[in-house]
């Protein structure tokens, strides 16, 4: 059972993490901990801080999931926030999400600090994280490199005003990568639509009530009272095991 819950948690950052690179969590099969590419962090152009709203949508073979999130950016900073609870069109048991709620863990928050060569996955129904160390480098191709845009037409994004660009960039490995983006000139040059495909993949992010201001600073850490793990098999276990365990003073049932 925890494997199955296990792998749901992976797919399910993945699915919600489509322009970021993945990294893989230490020990017993842990999900993927996910990690903003540099190409993606580069589609923002000047933008260097901003919070949004995000409407995340992916186009699976079995169903269109989409998931409403808050994203969050600050100098190369990144924190998403998600609750499995909203998700749309998923083809999964509902018995999993439930159980998710259930445990606490069907609100996550995703931080990245390149800074710091840290990730976070957090998870504030159980006051705990998974930190994972980023071990990924930018080649020099992708971090030096700048996008080509090519404008390919004009279009209205939620009754706003914007050109769009296809556009090539070198992701971390230096691989040629295309996006769509959909920029909004009254929002200093804010790509409120982006979309991309992975692995064949179609997936888009639209974003709405931009705020182009600095976030909190604090934002991108995780709370100083949630307990830290370093291998994310290791908290879901963790935690299992104290929900399972009786209440005080009942006595375990015997095998």
């Amino acid at each position: 059972m925890l494997q199955r819950l296990l792998l749901f948690i992976s797919v399910l950052v993945m699915l919600t993490s489509f322009s970021i690179a993945q990294q893989r969590g230490g020990g017993m099969g842990g999900p993927a901990q996910p990690k903003f590419s540099q190409s993606f962090i580069k589609l923002f152009g000047e933008n260097k801080a901003f919070s949004a709203d995000a409407l995340i949508e992916v186009k699976m073979q079995e169903s269109d999931i989409s998931m409403p999130a808050k994203m969050a950016f600050l100098d190369g900073k990144t924190r998403l926030e998600m609750d499995t609870t909203k998700m749309k069109g998923a083809a999964l048991p509902p018995q999993a999400l439930e159980q998710m709620k259930q445990m606490g863990m069907a609100e996550m928050v995703t931080i990245s600090r390149p800074d710091k060569k840290e990730s976070y996955l957090v998870y504030p129904g159980l006051k705990s994280y998974a930190a994972t160390p980023d071990q990924q480098a930018a080649t020099p191709a992708a971090s030096e490199a700048e996008p080509k845009k090519t404008e390919i037409g004009k279009e209205k994004i939620d009754g706003k005003d914007t050109t769009k660009y296809k556009v090539v960039m070198k992701d971390d490995q230096g691989k040629d990568q295309e996006a769509t983006v959909w920029i909004a000139s009254d929002l200093k040059n804010f790509p409120v639509r982006i979309q991309t495909v992975n692995d064949g993949v179609p997936s888009t992010i639209t974003f709405s009530n931009v705020k182009l201001e600095k976030p909190d600073a604090s934002s991108f850490e995780p709370p100083t009272d949630f307990q830290r793990y370093n291998d994310m098999g290791a908290m879901v276990r963790e935690q299992m095991m104290k929900r399972m365990a009786p209440p005080a003073g009942v006595p375990a049932p015997q095998p």
